[in-house]
């Protein structure tokens, strides 16, 4: 039985991804201010990864950083501190985590990492200048902390375009943002949780045991295909 520790969990990307690991036979050690409203086999820590100290573990066999953002305003309204909050939760947040647990997760025969990032850091999108940026250092992370921690660890992301979590509820707000937010995908559709989690488990367990540094684009070919 594998050991892995969710930064999140309680929710959206990360809660289909307890699920999936916990039916799989697996271990969850769970971060998140909010408990999961669902058993899972593991244990839950409620506390603020960002703020409060961080619960001491024993050996690691993959890690998730799975909180984050999503603050999109013209660039003229963003203030410093839009780009401040953005770049310390997604960028220090996984920063902070990674740096506590790496000797744990270097006591695994081959442990893995994985971040999450975004469509806006692989292409120009308007409104999206904080957030953009913010998730760009994650991918020069990922490349960074693959090279470095090979061979004992991997490191990937996941950039996904708009995912129908609670995180872009006030997005998603209605039906007809919902069409219109289809029909730009030429698979027509919005991506679920429970569609990157799947991708997340994977490059979690050993069948991705050759990947390492790459930025995994999933966005029902919103920016991958010319449409």
């Amino acid at each position: 039985m594998k050991k892995f520790l969710i930064i999140g969990g309680s929710k959206g990307i990360t809660k289909e991804m307890v699920q999936q690991i916990s039916a799989q036979g697996d271990f969850c050690y769970v971060i998140s201010k909010t408990a999961p409203d669902f058993s899972f086999n593991g244990y839950h820590f409620a506390l603020n990864a960002l703020t409060d100290e961080l619960p001491v573990l024993e050996q690691l066999d993959g890690l998730v950083y799975g909180i984050g953002t999503i603050n999109l305003k013209p660039f003229n309204r963003l203030t410093p501190d839009d780009f401040h909050n953005d770049w310390q939760i997604n960028v220090m947040g996984a920063v902070k985590i990674i740096q506590h647990y790496l000797p744990q997760l270097k006591q695994s025969n081959q442990a893995s990492i994985v971040m999450f990032s975004s469509v806006a850091a692989q292409r120009g999108m308007p409104f999206h200048a904080s957030i953009g940026a913010a998730k760009g250092a994650v991918d020069g992370l990922v490349k960074s902390l693959s090279a470095e921690l090979a061979p004992k660890v991997r490191v990937n992301a996941i950039a996904p375009s708009i995912v129908n979590t609670p995180l872009a509820a006030g997005i998603l707000r209605n039906e007809s943002i919902k069409e219109n937010m289809i029909a730009k995908h030429p698979l027509k559709r919005i991506l679920q949780p429970e569609d990157v989690a799947k991708t997340a488990v994977f490059l979690l367990g050993d069948s991705s045991n050759g990947i390492t540094g790459q930025i995994f684009i999933q966005d029902n070919g919103l920016i991958s295909i010319s449409y």
